[in-house]
């Protein structure tokens, strides 16, 4: 079993997340890359256990915009060729829904989830969710469910909120790795956001956020116990 875990970056905040935090308390090497700051992803080799492509600023479908974005295409490609545990979050789900061949972008209504959100269950998701799950939430853009995909999750303004393909790849629109202080820097720095439709109230974001994280937390940590597990 491979002791690396490559992290596919779309800014410079700081590694705190949950994703981090999980990988080295299990044991992991860190391996992170940045390729909008130039860093290539290099090939998938035996010490690989997962990659995880995060959420960023830049649409999955500006690859002419943002070439560096061919690099992370690859890099998801050459990841499905050889069944590697990979896991997009926000943006990074919206790439690897684009590979698959699903349409990205954003619905003509333009209602943002910035915030906690509820997202529920469907029907045949296998337990992915006990039931309903408050999340946090920065996006206005979206994702079809690719072909071959399994529906996992939904929210009352975005039908698509994860999905799996095949055993060991799955895309979240949400985003569970924020904690805390993460979210706290998300409210200073998206600070143009509020008063947009759909986006919560800072004062609501904070009352959810105490009220709703430590759920998240748990149900995450036990998503990537059974998305990784320890390594060997």
């Amino acid at each position: 079993m491979g002791k690396r875990v490559l992290l596919v970056r779309h800014g410079h905040e700081p590694a705190d997340d949950r994703v981090v935090t999980w990988a080295t308390q299990a044991g992991y090497e860190i391996d992170t890359r940045k390729p909008f700051a130039g860093d290539l992803l290099g090939d998938v080799t035996d010490d690989l256990a997962g990659t995880v492509i995060y959420g960023g600023l830049f649409n999955a479908y500006d690859t002419e915009l943002h070439p560096f974005l061919n690099e992370e295409y690859r890099w998801i490609e050459a990841c499905l060729d050889a069944n590697v545990p990979m896991l997009g979050l926000c943006q990074g789900a919206q790439q690897i829904a684009r590979h698959l061949g699903a349409w990205v972008g954003a619905k003509p209504h333009e209602i943002f989830e910035f915030g906690y959100h509820r997202i529920d269950p469907v029907p045949g998701s296998d337990g992915f969710l006990d039931g309903p799950i408050w999340v946090t939430q920065a996006h206005f853009h979206t994702f079809d469910l690719p072909e071959g995909a399994v529906h996992l999750a939904r929210s009352e303004t975005y039908e698509n909120q994860a999905f799996r393909y095949g055993d060991h790849v799955y895309g979240f629109q949400f985003h569970p790795e924020v904690t805390i202080e993460g979210f706290r820097r998300w409210q200073v720095g998206k600070e143009e956001l509020y008063g947009r439709p759909g986006v919560q109230p800072l004062e609501e974001q904070t009352r959810l956020m105490h009220l709703h994280d430590a759920a998240q937390a748990t149900w995450f940590y036990g998503f990537l116990d059974r998305f990784l597990g320890a390594a060997a």
